[in-house]
């Protein structure tokens, strides 16, 4: 193991994957003076600006490019800058990426990974800071991937970048500069499989990207309370862990699902309805959901912490979901 951080360890990964396949190859604004957080810093200087390519300052042309790059054998690597961009594209994505592969019988596949930082980020602002995950997860033929530490982040693009169908590969701006360790070697993480990240007895909380740590916390929290919380890091959105996720709640009785994005027909929704589908004679107590407010995220400071999902709402929401129901 070794010392990284979020972004060292996405940059490593692209890096080990070029060096490894030379149909892997990067496109999007700016990666000749490394991206607009840094994680493309030297690869133009390593790979040249044919696989480190830069494009012009227009994203349904860089999908477009990849989609049509990928249908005939190269992996693109399409770089969006920010998710909300992305809406930009789409149509490249959604219409053709994603339906190609049943539209021509298994004869065609897109082979892309489409990188889409996401997340609020120190004021951003509305346009700069949305968790768009459920638009992604609703649509057949995506694989959405959200990882929230540094060894994931190097073992999921990997896995990204091989598998045969396209990724919305959903990176959090808020945790470019988290450190951790990552294995040294070859790393992969397999796509659809969650982390259970701390164990538990009490209630399952299930999460993922940056929503990990926050749930982490509060999950200390709460331990010395006496309450122990099982923390799942879904990792992968779809295909997401179903049968991880079950066989917690089998064991706690309980679920609190946890996300950043709006909470309105956010993926929470999907992990709720399944487990009450499932489940729904074994729980102690109704499944729960904390996300954002059906809002736009707003620059002032006070207004984007309003929107967030904080430590202090997830003990609240754990401690009430545990305490006996009062008697009547």
């Amino acid at each position: 193991m070794a010392g990284t951080t979020y972004l060292e360890a996405g940059r490593r990964a692209l890096i080990e994957e070029m060096e490894r396949d030379g149909s892997v190859w990067a496109l999007g604004e700016d990666l000749g003076r490394g991206g607009v957080f840094g994680q493309y810093r030297g690869l133009q200087e390593m790979f040249g600006d044919a696989r480190i390519a830069d494009t012009p300052i227009s994203e349904a042309c860089i999908m477009g490019a990849a989609v049509g790059a990928a249908m005939t054998g190269t992996r693109p690597v399409v770089e969006m800058r920010f998710s909300d961009f992305a809406l930009c594209a789409v149509d490249e994505l959604v219409n053709q990426a994603a339906k190609a592969r049943f539209m021509f019988g298994g004869q065609m596949r897109v082979p892309l990974v489409v990188r889409e930082p996401v997340g609020m980020w120190r004021s951003s602002a509305a346009q700069h800071s949305q968790s768009l995950e459920a638009w992604y997860a609703h649509i057949p033929g995506l694989v959405v991937v959200a990882p929230a530490t540094p060894a994931d982040n190097l073992g999921l693009l990997k896995s990204a970048i091989r598998c045969d169908d396209p990724v919305v590969y959903m990176e959090h701006k808020n945790l470019w500069g988290l450190e951790g360790q990552a294995p040294e070697g070859e790393h992969l993480v397999p796509l659809g499989q969650a982390d259970i990240a701390r164990e538990g007895r009490d209630l399952t909380l299930v999460t993922w990207s940056a929503m990990r740590h926050v749930s982490l916390l509060a999950a200390e929290r709460l331990a010395g309370q006496g309450i122990e919380v099982e923390v799942i890091d879904l990792r992968t959105l779809w295909p997401w862990d179903r049968e991880a996720v079950l066989a917690s709640v089998e064991k706690t009785g309980r679920l609190l699902v946890a996300q950043e994005a709006v909470s309105v027909a956010g993926f929470g929704a999907e992990i709720a309805a399944s487990v009450a589908e499932a489940l729904h004679a074994r729980l102690a107590a109704p499944v729960r959901r904390l996300g954002a407010p059906r809002i736009p995220i707003a620059y002032a400071p006070p207004l984007e912490d309003r929107a967030r999902v904080s430590e202090d709402q997830i003990v609240e929401a754990v401690q009430g979901m545990i305490a006996p129901a009062p008697v009547s």
